[in-house]
């Protein structure tokens, strides 16, 4: 990394701060009320590198983005045959917070979508720490080097007005795939969604996915290669709501986006990266934020099926 790819965020933020299209998401209270011309740039490299541009430090909730953490939690503690048993990995096609859809075998397709996420969230057991609800923070906090915290406005907005969640937890206990704690589960998915990060969390959470799962500052192994490479995988297919097709033609890098208007993007062996601007296009991602990992993947020619990738340098 070097003063190329420094000048090169400076330039995309440049280019994209004036664009105003897309509006703010209306799911939740919290969530409507943020400033919608907020704008960061963030990337963490594998060798500990920072590269950043905008409003680095304003804290956002993390929403879907955390779903692809919860994963890997879920996989740390189960292993991935039983996780693979409760929920599928083929991607939908359909909006992320359909009201229920299972495949042949009864689960929901993938754990990047919201009945997915919720049965991930119901397989976290607090083995390190004394709660579900301290679990899940240590776990993520191990991926952006501090302790996080849960943003109570916002979760007290989705919990109140989280209604197709509300029907998605009913009718996952409806079908017996969650039990009679699927209150709890659900409590503690608003919860994870209520996560409070910035742009410099979110990269380095990528740069440790990006790291073969150890957070390249403080060396903390938070994953194993195996369940590294499941994790990637379904960020790759079914990371970008119902754009994931479209993404991985024209990105092709594994990506989680989240509708408070984050992006996180990884690119294996090298960095991690976070786009925060909460202008979202109608199928829930940042607007500024496929934009700039469009230019980035093609200024830098890192579409993982690219055949020129391993001669290209972000240099």
């Amino acid at each position: 990394m070097d003063k190329n790819f420094k000048s090169f965020l400076k330039e995309v933020f440049g280019k994209y701060s004036t664009d105003l299209s897309g509006q703010v998401s209306q799911a939740f209270p919290a969530l409507s009320a943020v400033d919608p011309d907020s704008f960061a740039i963030s990337a963490v490299t594998v060798d500990g590198e920072v590269f950043e541009q905008g409003e680095v430090s304003r804290d956002f909730t993390i929403q879907s983005i955390s779903k692809a953490f919860s994963f890997a939690l879920a996989l740390e503690q189960h292993g991935s045959l039983f996780v693979e048993s409760k929920v599928g990995m083929e991607p939908t096609g359909e909006d992320y917070d359909t009201i229920i859809k299972l495949d042949d075998k009864n689960r929901p397709f993938n754990p990047m979508v919201n009945s997915g996420a919720i049965v991930m969230s119901g397989l976290i057991n607090p083995r390190e720490k004394a709660t579900r609800e301290e679990e899940l923070l240590d776990y993520f906090g191990k991926f952006a080097g501090r302790s996080l915290k849960i943003d109570e406005e916002t979760y007290r907005s989705e919990n109140e007005n989280g209604h197709k969640n509300w029907a998605i937890a009913h009718l996952l206990r409806h079908f017996n795939i969650l039990t009679k704690e699927y209150r709890e589960v659900l409590d503690l998915y608003f919860k994870q969604c209520s996560i409070l990060v910035n742009t410099h969390d979110l990269a380095l959470m990528g740069a440790t996915l990006a790291n073969d799962g150890q957070n390249p500052i403080t060396g903390i192994k938070c994953l194993s290669s195996e369940n590294l490479r499941h994790v990637l995988s379904i960020l790759f297919t079914c990371g970008m709501y119902n754009y994931s097709g479209e993404w991985a033609f024209d990105v092709g890098l594994p990506a989680k986006s989240g509708i408070s208007g984050g992006i996180l993007l990884v690119v294996p062996g090298v960095l991690g990266m976070a786009i925060y601007s909460p202008r979202l296009d109608k199928r829930g991602n940042s607007i500024r934020g496929i934009k700039v990992s469009e230019e980035l993947s093609d200024r830098f020619q890192l579409h993982v099926l690219d055949y020129t990738r391993k001669k290209a340098r972000i240099n």
